[in-house]
């Protein structure tokens, strides 16, 4: 399949069906609307089938019993549908359901507005449901990479029975560019197999799909084994990009998705005035690369974090450097994204 210019949206609705994804269950918000569009058109194309659900409750609920069928499924939606998902996503990750959650964030809280932010991370990597569970969360910086870890996302799901999501924003949703699947083709008979599956009990013991242990003993030996299964994501599955990294730097951008890509322009005009500046993406936000940030930071004089947000993955900065190290921070909020040259300013200003 050659390039295709698509928006991010766009993008990630065929990526999930290049993945043998076949089900989509959502509800419409802005600015992720392109997203079910999109699969409203392609799924019955290919034999599958979308389901527009009643509210984002019903959503998370149908997303249950789907991948319960061990149908691959996913759904999108953006910050305060998700919102709405979290008790469902308790459920999922305590009845361990491998699921794919697309959030293209927008402002808050509450409806806030429907503008680009970062602001759900503390949702997304802390859990916004309740009890002990962990998601994966993926965050992409570019449309091609949004494509290429919604398919990652749905092989993670299976891996750990786990829901896994992708964090956006609404530029990386809206945004054009050119897109090549490196996942094609992907059919259910090529999915891993499924013996704990509710496919019928036909030669076999029923399975039974719940998260309901009214034997305080059986849930501890529950919860302890799902904690087993997340000190495994957190040992494998980091994911992380070093730019412009040198034995010796003035200053290291910490950043994840667009701000990301602010930032490496940033990098390029630090060079003009003769500063030397690097960035440190996490691509995995949980786990979140705290020691190969450590690294990173030890050839760096100066650390600025930026997010979308008020700051809330510099808490997770913060806890791996330490209180030795000091961390400063600029941030755009509401919907507002900072500009190129705004970062330049404040690492001009932490270098005086």
């Amino acid at each position: 399949m050659a390039k295709k210019l698509l928006k991010g949206c766009e993008a990630i609705g065929e990526a999930a069906i290049q993945a043998g994804c076949r089900l989509f269950f959502g509800y419409p918000i802005t600015p992720q609307n392109e997203i079910p569009e999109y699969m409203s058109l392609r799924l019955p194309q290919v034999g599958g089938m979308f389901v527009q659900a009643e509210s984002e409750v019903a959503t998370s609920n149908m997303l249950y019993g789907a991948a319960g069928a061990g149908c691959r499924c996913f759904t999108s939606s953006s910050s305060p549908g998700i919102s709405l998902m979290q008790e469902g996503i308790s459920y999922i990750a305590g009845a361990e359901l491998p699921v794919v959650f697309i959030n293209i964030m927008r402002g808050g809280p509450g409806l806030g507005g429907i503008l680009p932010s970062q602001s759900d991370y503390f949702q997304a990597t802390k859990g916004g449901g309740h009890g002990d569970y962990r998601c994966l969360v993926l965050a992409p910086s570019t449309v091609q990479e949004a494509a290429d870890l919604v398919q990652i996302a749905f092989d993670l799901a299976d891996k750990y029975r786990n829901p896994v999501y992708v964090l956006g924003d609404g530029l990386i949703g809206q945004m054009m560019e050119p897109v090549e699947f490196k996942i094609q083709g992907v059919k259910p008979e090529d999915f891993p197999e499924k013996p704990w599956a509710t496919t019928g009990a036909k030669g076999r013991k029923p399975n039974i799909i719940n998260s309901l242990y009214l034997d305080p003993e059986d849930l501890e030996k529950h919860n302890l084994k799902l904690k087993k299964k997340f000190d495994e994501m957190e040992k494998n599955e980091k994911r992380w990009e070093v730019f412009n990294l040198n034995e010796k730097n003035d200053i290291l951008f910490v950043a994840y998705g667009s701000v990301a890509r602010i930032a490496k322009t940033s990098i390029e005009l630090l060079k003009e005035k003769g500063i030397n500046a690097a960035l440190f993406r996490p691509i995995t936000l949980f786990p979140f690369p705290g020691e190969e940030l450590v690294k990173s930071a030890s050839k760096c004089n100066k650390i600025l974090v930026s997010e979308l947000s008020t700051g809330q993955m510099i808490e997770d900065v913060k806890f791996h450097l330490g209180k030795e190290r000091e961390v400063a921070f600029y941030g755009r909020v509401g919907g507002m994204i900072m500009t190129p040259e705004e970062l330049v300013d404040e690492a001009v200003k932490l270098l005086k």
